[in-house]
């Protein structure tokens, strides 16, 4: 995008008053022009060629094509960041697997503030999705040889991985890569309440391991796997059972709640030279100063390249202050992992 011109901002949605709303409000913020609307996929492919847009917001449930088809239709011919906007339901993994750079969820015009601050998480995520790399990211995955199954390296061990945007689909085929037997890992998605039990559900059913959202207490087993929930913080710590999970509320850590870096730095006095970080695609610097303290003390730190991340932020800045000791695209995370643990 070339940042002296505003972008570009085409809106789908099949009501009118929705979409009147929604081109209005996100067109007063000064960075950005609504250049469209179009109340159904057929008008929107049309707009998207003659307009050009930078960014496209599309609902999920629409007339004649639903978004998720009218997605995996554009993506392949078309390749361009698109924001999903949806109510509350798993389909916008379906969405965000068919191409979306991410998600918002409709408002509750009941609630006081819930357009306000709808419109505000719809326009960072808009310049966010302005700067996404789109259409190249799905690659093939490596497939992972283990080498003895050493399965006595897994107790100990701990690994942490922190994503924001991009990072549902990219967390979730580096989850599908790995073997069963893994040591625990501990995951913090940028991702509201609600969302992350659905995600956790979705991991749950395409991994060889056992996935779940995070509760206060939750022990960290070899072959688990635990996601932090949504507008709760997580955190690792040990007992004489083991590694364990404090899920608790606070206020923004690095402009996040769940925090990668607080996640993080509590693997760092947790698990020491035992933990493995791994810190993929992401706007912001979330994770970064974290994965620098688990390295600090030990640890092995990998992070995903700039060619394979969808906004290469939080793994651009862990890398450039050295907390990342091997850089790799995501289809090779995997496997790196697999040979550091000597599997």
């Amino acid at each position: 995008m070339n940042t002296k011109s505003k972008i570009r901002v085409l809106v789908v949605d099949d009501s009118l008053l929705f979409r009147e709303t929604l081109a209005r409000e996100i067109g007063k913020d000064l960075s950005i022009e609504v250049v469209g609307t179009a109340e159904d996929p057929f008008i929107a492919r049309d707009k998207i060629l003659e307009l050009e847009p930078d960014v496209v917001t599309l609902d999920v449930e629409m007339p004649k094509m639903d978004g998720i088809a009218f997605l995996k239709k554009l993506m392949p011919q078309y390749p361009l960041p698109v924001i999903v906007v949806s109510s509350v339901g798993s389909n916008v993994f379906d969405a965000l697997n068919a191409g979306a750079v991410d998600f918002v969820t409709k408002p509750d015009f009941q609630k006081p503030g819930g357009l306000s601050s709808f419109v505000n998480e719809l326009v960072i995520k808009i310049k966010i999705a302005s700067t996404a790399k789109v259409g190249n990211h799905k690659k093939d995955y490596v497939p992972v040889k283990l080498k003895s199954g050493n399965s006595s390296a897994i107790h100990d061990k701990i690994i942490a991985i922190g994503a924001s945007t991009g990072g549902t689909e990219a967390t979730y085929e580096l989850m599908k890569a790995l073997p069963r037997d893994m040591p625990g890992i501990v995951i913090v998605q940028h991702m509201p309440p609600v969302f992350t039990r659905m995600y956790a559900e979705r991991l749950n059913n395409s991994c060889k391991l056992a996935v779940k959202e995070a509760e206060n207490g939750d022990l960290v087993r070899p072959g688990s796997a635990i996601v932090a929930a949504g507008e709760y913080h997580m955190e690792l710590a040990k007992s004489s059972e083991g590694f364990y999970i404090k899920s608790r509320q606070g206020e923004k850590v690095s402009g996040h709640c769940p925090s990668v870096d607080v996640l993080f730095q509590s693997v760092a006095t947790a698990a020491g030279k035992n933990g493995i970080g791994v810190i993929l695609t992401g706007m912001g610097n979330d994770g970064a100063k974290g994965l620098l303290a688990m390295k600090n003390q030990g640890a092995y730190t990998f992070g995903q390249d700039e060619k394979s991340s969808i906004v290469y932020g939080m793994p651009m800045v862990a890398y450039n202050i050295g907390a990342v000791r091997m850089q790799l695209p995501l289809n090779r995370i995997a496997q790196a992992l697999c040979d550091y643990l000597e599997l």
